[in-house]
Parts: C-alpha cells; structure tokens; sequence
C-alpha cells in the first residue's frame, strides 16, 4: 500500500473540509435574528396637495405598501442585509405631468436610539394611461458594524420612509385617508 497518495487525499479532504466549515455555517443560518423593519407611519405615504387638503386637490401620491428583509452575518463581521420595497404611486386630478420624482430613506438605527446611517434615494415614476404605478426596488447594500460576535441583528432596526415635509408628515398622523372612489 502506498502511503504518499492516501496521504495527499487526506489533506485534500481537510483542506476542503476547512473551507466547507464556513460554508455550512453560513448555510445554517445567522447567530440571532435580522434587524426589525420599521416603516415610519409618518413618512409610510406621501400625498402632494395643489391646494386645500381634499381628494379633488391630490396631485400625486405614494405608499409604501409592503417591506421584505434579508440579512447575513457571521462570527464577529458586520451585518449585510437587504431589503425589498414595494411601493403604489398615484396620478391625482391636479397631476400636470405624467412623470414625477419621489423620494424615499432607509436608516439603520440601534434600536431605540440614535441613527447610525441614513440615505435617501429618488424613485421616477412615470404615469402612462393609468392613474396608479407600482414599483418594486431592491436595495442589496446595507452593511451594519457590529462590536462583537455577541451582537445581534435584534439589537438594531432598518427604518423606511418617504422624504416629507413636515405638513406632509402632519396630515399623515391625522390618520385621515383619500380614497377615490373609481380607482380600479
């Protein structure tokens, strides 16, 4: 029996098992939970009003309708995560265009407290023969520092707004809702 080739596969083996470590860890799943997904209620829509605050008034409008999360960690690197953003945007009556800029943040707080980053990003929506658009956007690059591999992903929150004014983020509070009536 020749000792050299078994030799040789065996280290082949635990090299790859080495590497396959880290694989399967990573496979197995994140230490803790993701980050909390907040969408600020007074950021959550935006409603552009020529005029007095009355559905006749809207010019355009956004909601962010649903939020969807990813994240990956591992020993003591820093927090990955990922987000998907579905939004529905509106082409009220006093609408003069059929295309309009929005903008929208993502924050990463420690929970309960201060801001750590902050970035807004613009959406163009362009209206063609429908008064409602919706738009689905990814955003893969969200890296959150942690101290130390006892640090979880629980211990901060991603926050989701639109960039408002603060007339904007006011009638938001009120809770009163613009519906219309033949929107199909």
């Amino acid at each position: 029996m020749n000792i050299l080739p078994a030799a040789a596969l065996f280290a082949a083996l635990a090299a790859a098992g080495c590497a396959s470590d880290r694989a399967r860890a990573e496979r197995e799943g994140n230490p803790a939970p993701c980050p909390n997904i907040v969408v600020l209620q007074d950021a959550a829509r935006i409603i552009d009003f020529d005029g007095e605050q009355a559905i006749e008034n809207i010019a355009y409008s956004g909601e962010i309708v649903d939020v969807t999360s990813t994240c990956r960690y591992f020993e003591d690197e820093p927090i990955e995560a990922g987000v998907t953003i579905d939004f529905a945007f509106g082409k009220g009556p006093k609408a003069e265009a059929n295309e309009k800029m929005f903008a929208y943040f993502v924050a990463v707080t420690r929970k309960d407290m201060e801001v750590i980053t902050k970035k807004e990003f613009p959406v163009e929506v362009k209206f063609g023969d429908r008064p409602v658009e919706t738009a689905s956007i990814d955003i893969d690059e969200i890296v959150i520092p942690r101290a130390n591999d006892n640090v979880s992903g629980v211990n901060f929150e991603i926050i989701i707004g639109f960039s408002v004014t603060p007339e904007q983020a006011i009638f938001n509070r009120s809770g009163k809702s613009l519906k219309f009536p033949n929107l199909k």
